[in-house]
């Protein structure tokens, strides 16, 4: 498992322990410290975690409001624990994450594993349809934009299609 998915996943069950047990602040450490040493031996940094985790704790009530507004007819309670905080995740990735490391389209693919993970049957579709409507809303940053990795094939057929006395 690539370190950046281990880490969101790790993020994710953190916050599914700390809001399970009343979202005391004051235990997120060694929340976060338990679920690294349980999920995560070997992983060398762990700083995305708490970049994640702190992230959304940073802007726990924006994010929420968000929830409720992108999901009218799921008050938040009644989300479920997981889906709501890998609804957490992403939305920060996609609002106040770092673009050049993680583009829209990879935070919202992201969540949306999470959630086929660890969610119930219908977790990847709901986070779809929320995480959709926010990128939407957020004016789709970085649909136009082509990847390393699109631009290098693009490059490869340019090549291929010049005469040989070109090359």
């Amino acid at each position: 498992m690539a370190s950046r998915h281990l880490s969101r996943s790790i993020a994710m069950q953190s916050l599914y322990e700390w809001d399970f047990w009343g979202r005391d602040d004051s235990k997120m450490e060694g929340i976060i410290e338990t679920s690294i040493k349980e999920f995560g031996s070997g992983l060398e940094d762990t700083s995305f975690i708490h970049e994640l985790i702190n992230g959304v704790m940073e802007h726990l009530d924006k994010i929420n409001e968000i929830i409720e507004k992108c999901a009218p007819e799921w008050p938040l309670e009644q989300v479920t624990i997981i889906d709501r905080n890998v609804l957490r995740i992403g939305i920060y990735e996609l609002l106040w994450g770092k673009r050049d490391e993680v583009p829209p389209k990879v935070a919202i693919n992201e969540a949306i594993e999470l959630a086929k993970n660890f969610g119930g049957e219908s977790s990847g579709r709901f986070i779809n349809g929320v995480l959709g409507t926010i990128y939407r809303e957020i004016g789709e940053p970085g649909k136009d934009e082509t990847s390393k990795k699109d631009e290098v094939k693009e490059e490869e057929k340019s090549e291929k299609a010049m005469p040989k006395e070109d090359k």
